[in-house]
């Protein structure tokens, strides 16, 4: 009997990779993924588990506003801020098929980044508030609540959506490059 052979898929070449979120970077963004999925999705609304993890989720973003000045070159705003022009130039390129490659956030990803760190500020503040004498058992403060984590959670979902196929559409490894902190180009 013939030994069985299994054929072995070659490994995509890398044309070229760079450092490029740093280790912080990458904290952040797990750390936070994680308290996100745990309240949402595990822990109890208005216990202390819960409460904990979204002032843990906003201190994390709020470190990280901070490191956005004083961080590494992609990390810092200035690197990806998504301005009207680069916006413009962006959205120019992904029409006409031809999307441009950044070593950063491209501006689309820009916004969400920031959309998602408003959301989880926002979230921080609502739950805060909701156990201050001023505003405990407010029904519009614990729906508004509510209707920013459905966004957070939803926001969330199209971000990881759109850095797997714009990952595929730049030929770039997205995904991969938040885990070991190198972006990958093939």
């Amino acid at each position: 009997m013939k030994p069985r052979v299994t054929p072995r898929v070659a490994a995509t070449p890398v044309e070229e990779s760079r450092p490029v979120w740093d280790r912080f970077v990458r904290i952040f963004h797990w750390t936070v993924v994680t308290c996100v999925v745990l309240n949402y999705f595990v822990l109890e609304e208005g216990e202390w588990p819960h409460e904990w993890t979204g002032y843990l989720a906003a201190a994390f973003v709020t470190a990280r506003i901070v490191w956005g000045f004083v961080g590494s070159r992609h990390a810092r705003f200035a690197d990806f801020f998504p301005t009207p022009a680069r916006l413009r130039q962006h959205l120019r390129a992904m029409r006409a098929g031809q999307p441009e490659h950044h070593w950063g956030h491209n501006p689309m990803g820009a916004i969400m980044m920031l959309l998602l760190m408003t959301l989880v500020l926002s979230l921080g503040l609502t739950g805060w508030l909701q156990g201050t004498d001023a505003y405990f058992g407010e029904d519009w403060l614990q729906n508004l609540h509510k209707y920013l984590a459905d966004a957070l959670v939803i926001s969330a979902g199209l971000h990881a959506a759109a850095a797997i196929v714009m990952g595929r559409m730049e030929r770039t490894r997205l995904v991969k490059a938040m885990v070991t902190g190198v972006k990958e180009r093939y």
